[in-house]
């Protein structure tokens, strides 16, 4: 799978749970994003491995609402079924937020099952911290930084965030590590840490470093060889 097409599913992903979650009824809003994709019931059931019935049940609200581990699952297999068929629901939902700049600009994006410490991850990513901090990492965004500071507003810097705003912000094609640190500083955005790829240590720019200790944010680099290596190492721990 390219890396554009696993970062759509990502986004359509956030946007159905997101909906979901919010929804004053959740089990019909389960009903309706279970009908936009074309899924029946049945169908559902075997691919969660359930009864119909329950199903029935969670949308009819005579099951209290499913867990997190649950709704994921079922976000994952609507999205699967409508791949089965050529994925066009998830090209019109990604066409409707109007992700198009956002998907040039997000080389990866991955949510956590279990957030890791911040050491954990800084050893996945072959990383040396350049200023500390004591945090978990529930997700991950990779970023071009020069297409993110060509083209994205505020709002679409928001977006990088996926389903969690305690997550690293990994940008790629760095100069000198300021651009990105004084993009977040203006956006006011605040990650569980920012990684810089593709810089040594002492190349880092005083400034950006000086934003990160202002925000509280930890600030490192990545040591790996390139920008494939280090998406593929992060992908192995989410199997």
């Amino acid at each position: 799978m390219s890396y554009h097409r696993r970062v759509l599913k990502e986004m359509v992903a956030k946007k159905i749970a997101g909906d979901i979650l919010y929804s004053s009824n959740i089990g019909l809003a389960m009903k309706k994003w279970r009908e936009y994709f074309g899924v029946k019931q049945s169908e559902l059931a075997k691919m969660l491995g359930i009864s119909a019935s329950v199903i029935s049940d969670y949308e009819s609200g005579r099951r209290r609402s499913p867990g997190s581990y649950v709704l994921k699952r079922f976000i994952q297999a609507i999205i699967a079924k409508d791949e089965e068929t050529g994925g066009n629901k998830l090209k019109v939902l990604a066409k409707s937020m109007g992700i198009g700049l956002l998907l040039s600009s997000v080389i990866d994006m991955a949510e956590m099952t279990i957030p890791v410490e911040l050491e954990k991850f800084i050893e996945w990513i072959d990383g040396e911290l350049i200023v500390p901090g004591n945090t978990l990492i529930h997700g991950y965004t990779v970023i071009d930084s020069i297409r993110a500071i060509e083209n994205l507003s505020g709002t679409d810097f928001m977006k990088l965030f996926g389903s969690s705003t305690e997550r690293a912000l990994i940008f790629t094609r760095v100069g000198t590590g300021r651009s990105p640190m004084v993009a977040l500083k203006v956006f006011d955005i605040r990650p569980s840490l920012v990684v810089l790829h593709g810089l040594k240590p002492d190349s880092v720019d005083r400034l950006g470093i000086r934003l990160a200790e202002i925000m509280g944010v930890p600030l490192a680099v990545s040591k790996m060889e390139s920008v494939r290596d280090m998406v593929e190492s992060l992908r192995k721990r989410l199997e």
